[in-house]
């Protein structure tokens, strides 16, 4: 099997996990800064065996796009031209980040640690990608 590439894209930087090749464990992988992701998927995906990547779909409550929903549709749009043989699927991504601070509360890491964005960014798309996995078992 391969593996699946989770992208929590962001203005400034941007979280990826991936899972193990029986796509069963999601993990954080690193955070990029989001002008070099292009370049980062590129080797990446020169050296691992990616079959999907999931890429997070901000709403809101209602359901309706959240604003930077326009920033992340042209990311995809660049996605699709950089990448046309590789599947994308988009996942709701509500609440991600906010359970990403919660993550690093319970996993027992100081204030300061929990101010490092990257991280949460990191962990937002883990939770992103753990949410895909369970779904697709169901």
């Amino acid at each position: 099997m391969s593996r699946v590439l989770a992208i929590d894209y962001g203005q400034k930087r941007t979280g990826i996990a991936v899972t193990d090749e029986m796509q069963i464990i999601a993990s954080g992988l690193t955070t990029v800064d989001t002008p070099k992701l292009i370049d980062f998927l590129k080797d990446y995906f020169a050296k691992e065996n990616v079959g999907k990547v999931l890429v997070g779909e901000p709403k809101q409550m209602n359901n309706e796009p959240s604003q930077s929903a326009a920033m992340i549709n042209d990311f995809v749009q660049k996605f699709k031209l950089q990448f046309p043989d590789m599947e994308l699927e988009r996942a709701d991504e509500r609440f991600t980040s906010k359970m990403a601070f919660q993550t690093m509360i319970d996993s027992g890491l100081k204030k300061k640690q929990r101010q490092n964005k990257s991280l949460i960014d990191e962990i937002s798309a883990t939770i992103l990608l753990q949410d895909y996995l369970v779904r697709k078992k169901i």
